[in-house]
């Protein structure tokens, strides 16, 4: 059976807030708009941290170089860690004019010859669903020979934005790899992560907290995954949508499908963490249960403010200019704000609409939403003047023009800033940033020039 998804349904998502009464689609493909990170790459990105399964790329060898060990999403995963491998057809003109579809099956018997692998994902890229390879039956016929999971991700960069290529990695999994298989137990108290992806670890820094509590991460999508793991998923209690709001098509499906509820939440900063932690013990609905959860958030706010006077006292009077996506455009900003610092603007061009309205209640109505940061966060530096810029590497040169600290809180960043610890390890940074002399040493003109 066909397994491609329909774009036009996903874009329609019923279950975002902002569609209930405008009717607005979710990130409709515009002229351009891959240059931001196109289906491909979102696809990839909401996959990939599952290093016990391959990940091969039908299409040229480029697609491969692009998308490619993007993120250091951590693992824990003892046997031999699969995303620090790069899979490829490496499809040419021939291939165009004659069909790849030899190549794949070729691909994933050697994949399986060399590696054996849980499961081998197969993504579509632009070249090959336009020749119209048939990876449907491929993938079918390949699980067959070699009795694991081969799943087709039918997210070919031209269908639109790197967040509907993560909706499209969800379908692909809800398809293929959820419902399929038993867990060995289960507990009252079990939860799937999604849209987790544990870039630098940010998801260890809050697990060990829900284990003390007695809930049990069943599987995630996709931070520190197993495939076995989400295999089972259909038997959690509870979805739990962490970061990525893109794959809230997956669990309004997980829960007509399987009947499980679902909640979104942030676990960056105090607030978020402490509010998390306390609406997953509230949605699984045991008294018990969130009287712990109050008591270890008691305890841990305790521990934390102490160790962050110190910070808030240094950070008191200065400003920041926030430049990301998703919602750390509104959790990293109560981060801030946990802190000390004012945040006077953050960028809400790569947000939801719920999003955005997060973003707004954050900041209050002297802040501003940037939809053109590129733009505008250089002149909001300067009318306001910021002290600190934190958005990923492209933004570090708007720091230096401007002669302000710049910390990076994307993907490239090298330390997790989520949970309680993370905050620890946010202000750390943002001091140091802040106590640095090259910012303002670099923006100074040489001597002849003034």
């Amino acid at each position: 059976m066909a397994s491609k998804p329909k774009i036009k349904e996903l874009l329609d998502e019923s279950s975002c807030a902002h569609n209930q009464t405008r009717k607005v689609a979710c990130n409709a493909p515009t002229p351009g708009a891959t240059t931001g990170g196109c289906a491909f790459e979102g696809a990839q990105i909401s996959l990939f941290p599952y290093a016990d399964a391959a990940h091969l790329v039908h299409g040229p060898m480029t697609c491969l170089g692009s998308s490619w060990e993007t993120r250091a999403t951590g693992t824990s995963y003892t046997g031999r860690d699969l995303t620090q491998m790069g899979f490829t057809t490496d499809i040419n003109i021939n291939d165009v004019v004659f069909s790849g579809e030899e190549k794949v099956a070729a691909s994933i018997d050697y994949i399986m010859t060399h590696y054996s692998p849980e499961a081998v994902f197969v993504y579509a890229t632009c070249v090959t669903a336009m020749i119209g390879d048939d990876l449907d039956l491929l993938s079918k016929q390949a699980a067959e020979r070699h009795g694991v999971p081969v799943v087709p991700v039918h997210a070919p960069g031209f269908v639109g934005s790197k967040n509907l290529g993560s909706r499209l990695g969800g379908e692909a999994v809800l398809t293929h790899l959820i419902g399929t298989k038993e867990p060995e137990t289960t507990t009252p108290f079990d939860i799937n992560l999604i849209g987790e992806y544990n870039v630098t670890g940010d998801m260890w820094q809050y697990t060990p907290l829900l284990e003390e509590l007695g809930i049990r991460v069943l599987s995630t999508l996709s931070g520190d995954g197993r495939v076995a793991q989400i295999r089972t998923a259909h038997r959690a209690k509870l979805n739990v949508l962490v970061c990525a709001k893109s794959l809230v098509s997956l669990t309004r499906k997980m829960e007509e499908r399987y009947g499980i509820p679902s909640i979104a939440l942030s676990f960056y900063g105090q607030r978020d963490t402490s509010n998390g932690l306390l609406a997953i013990a509230e949605a699984l609905g045991d008294a018990e249960l969130i009287e712990r959860t109050k008591q270890l958030i008691a305890r841990e706010e305790t521990k934390l403010t102490e160790k962050l006077k110190p910070y808030q006292t240094f950070f008191k009077g200065k400003k920041a200019v926030l430049n990301t996506g998703g919602n750390k455009t509104w959790s990293i900003a109560a981060a801030l704000q946990d802190l000390g610092i004012e945040v006077v603007a953050t960028a809400v061009k790569k947000a939801t609409q719920d999003d955005r309205e997060k973003a707004r209640k954050t900041l209050g109505k002297n802040g501003v939403l940037m939809m053109n940061p590129g733009v505008e966060q250089a002149k909001i530096i300067d009318e306001t003047g910021a002290d600190l810029l934190l958005a990923g590497g492209r933004s570090l040169y708007t720091a230096i023009k401007k002669g302000i600290a710049f910390a990076d809180v994307n993907q490239e960043k090298k330390k997790s800033y989520g949970g309680y610890e993370g905050l620890l390890n946010l202000a750390e940074d943002l001091k140091n940033a802040l106590q640095n002399p090259v910012f303002k040493n670099v923006a100074r003109r040489a001597p002849w020039e003034k």
